[in-house]
């Protein structure tokens, strides 16, 4: 790291202290100050079409209030039922059967088995917040239908003979809407972006267009109707989709990739290195993913800059916060409110936490990464922390990683290092346990603390022999172990050793190796009860009742919806 960072001057001309981190000035110039009202390196917001939709949907509502506060009304009613005329005149029985078969694609049966095909794939291939998106569009467009049909109270067209089945008000259709949703649910839920996405938007707009050109063949609607509906119809799902699951965070894909694993391509890959250049002074010549099977809560990434050298990075979006929260509100209520169990309220905040513990580790010595700082991709929704590449070392549960007695006393005397420094990692596993040269190193200090608990900290302990113990065996361990730790305080980190405690990682390789690793190290060390981690609270107890409701209720409303559409 110390060839990559440059010296650098202050504005009183001295340098800076060496703790101080230093980085390339870009060939570009160096480092730039966005002005203010500049867009960001990726801005986030709906496009030119979602734009056009919004403003659509604006437009019904200040036609809505128009009429309401100026009496527009019986107007409105002679312009449709003049177009509605002249549409009613060109009809011819051939066109007539046509039309009234044509009836059968807006059947309640048929819009359920739209909302079924996008929402099945969905929760196949976990795309949850897809899904919980498309049953909250559901849920809105079915509710403001209703409300809004009776509230305006708007009869079928009078005068006019009706060929097609109808029900209720006329207006806005509720048809369109509920069509409308369904196909661009299936659109956004089962179509990756590029071409296929685009043939379906084509597919989705033609057959709306043939459902209006049959409805008013049949004089079921007013024009005013059938267009309200569909822009109703066709804004709802898409500026929701487009606000809350931007493809650019939540891509379709049919692989089985951990959500966690944003594409760092296309235009966010551009930006990326946009933002770097200008906000870290760093000329960039490639981003990819790097080691991302020992990652679920972040992107790692390979940062190769433009004279061949490297750095290592991670990219926080909204999506990895999100996650966070959902992780932390599960253990809550299956254990009680544990260490450190408090949510972020924002990306940046997050991002600056893991920011300021990589100080935190470089200033008490420990070998983690020296951090580099961070860039702001998009405002309050993504960030790239940038730190030391650490080339050459290997993962301790790499078989080609010798794990020797040097070795096991090294990375045991790091977890005694933390404690000294007052830290604790909270998530070593063999991905966050590297070897390079013989000596141990920790990466992803994202989860870590600071003035931990001696529970914590005995939980690092054990972990770390647990991690060793794979690639050798527990006597070896313990025995080395013993240099640098007390029995008792072996003892305890096993006797606060639950489920709980061990990451998904270190538990599927305790599986896989067959040894009961956690009850030889408890035999080996002195007889202690179990630590105990559930913690009950009346917190717990109520959330843990709110969250029952709250479930209990969006099944309710769920249902209710598809029940009001008699779909079920």
């Amino acid at each position: 790291m110390a060839e990559i960072l440059e010296p650098a001057r202050s504005a009183n001309g001295r340098t800076p202290s060496s703790s101080t981190p230093r980085l390339p000035v870009a060939s570009g110039g160096g480092r730039r100050r966005r002005p203010s009202g500049e867009r960001p390196p990726l801005p986030h917001d709906l496009s030119r079409s979602g734009r056009w939709w919004a403003w659509a949907a604006c437009g019904v509502l200040a036609v809505w209030l128009t009429i309401a506060f100026t009496g527009l009304g019986p107007a409105v009613d002679r312009v449709d039922l003049v177009i509605l005329r002249w549409i009613v005149g060109l009809r011819r029985e051939p066109l007539t059967d046509v039309a009234v078969a044509l009836q059968a694609v807006t059947e309640d049966r048929v819009i359920l088995l739209l909302r079924w095909a996008a929402l099945l794939p969905a929760l196949w291939y976990r795309r949850f917040r897809h899904a919980g998106v498309f049953i909250g569009c559901i849920l809105f467009s079915t509710w403001l239908t209703a409300n809004l049909s009776y509230g305006l109270g708007r009869p079928r067209p009078v005068g006019i003979a009706v060929l097609g089945e109808w029900s209720g008000f006329s207006h806005p259709s509720s048809v369109m809407v509920d069509l409308a949703v369904a196909m661009l649910g299936c659109t956004y839920l089962l179509t990756p972006r590029g071409r296929w996405r685009s043939y379906a938007k084509l597919a989705t707009a033609l057959a709306l267009a043939a459902v209006v050109a049959m409805r008013l063949y049949l004089g079921v609607n007013h024009p005013t109707d059938l267009l309200f509906g569909t822009i109703l119809g066709v804004a709802i799902p898409l500026i929701a989709f487009r606000t809350l699951v931007p493809n650019d965070s939540f891509p379709i894909t049919y692989t089985r990739s951990k959500g966690a694993h944003l594409d760092v391509g296309g235009l966010r890959g551009e930006a990326m290195k946009r933002a770097l250049e200008e906000q870290l002074g760093l000329a960039v010549d490639s981003i990819r993913p790097f080691g991302l099977d020992g990652s679920a809560g972040s992107t790692p990434l390979r940062i190769t800059l433009a004279d061949g050298r490297a750095l290592f990075g991670k990219l926080y979006a909204a999506t990895h916060l999100r996650a966070d929260r959902s992780y932390k509100l599960m253990r809550t209520l299956l254990y009680g409110r544990l260490e450190d169990e408090s949510t972020f309220s924002t990306v940046r905040r997050l991002v600056q936490y893991e920011d300021y513990l990589l100080r935190l580790f470089a200033d008490a010595d420990l070998p983690s990464p020296k951090p580099c700082g961070f860039v702001e991709i998009t405002p309050e929704r993504e960030y790239l922390l940038v730190t030391e590449f650490f080339e050459g070392a290997r993962e301790i549960g790499d078989p080609e990683v010798g794990v020797d007695e040097a070795v096991i006393d090294d990375a045991l005397l790091q977890v005694r290092r933390m404690w000294q420094a007052g830290l604790a990692h909270r998530d070593v596993k063999p991905a966050n346990v590297l070897v390079r040269d013989g000596r141990v190193l920790l990466i992803d200090v994202a989860f870590s603390e600071v003035r931990p608990s001696p529970w914590r900290q005995a939980v690092d302990l054990a972990n770390m022999m647990l991690c060793l113990a794979l690639r050798t065996d527990p006597e070896t361990v313990y025995q080395r172990a013993l240099l640098q730790y007390s029995p008792d305080e072996i003892a305890e980190a096993f006797a606060a050793t639950r489920g709980l405690t061990l990451t998904s990682q270190l538990r599927a390789r305790i599986r896989e190796d067959g040894r009961n690793l956690i009850d030889r190290f408890r035999e080996l060390a002195p007889p202690r009860p179990p630590i105990r981690i559930q913690r009950w609270s009346v917190r717990r107890i109520g959330l843990t009742a709110s969250v029952l409701v709250a479930s209990a209720l969006g099944l309710a409303l769920t249902i209710g919806a598809f029940q009001g559409a008699k779909l079920l």
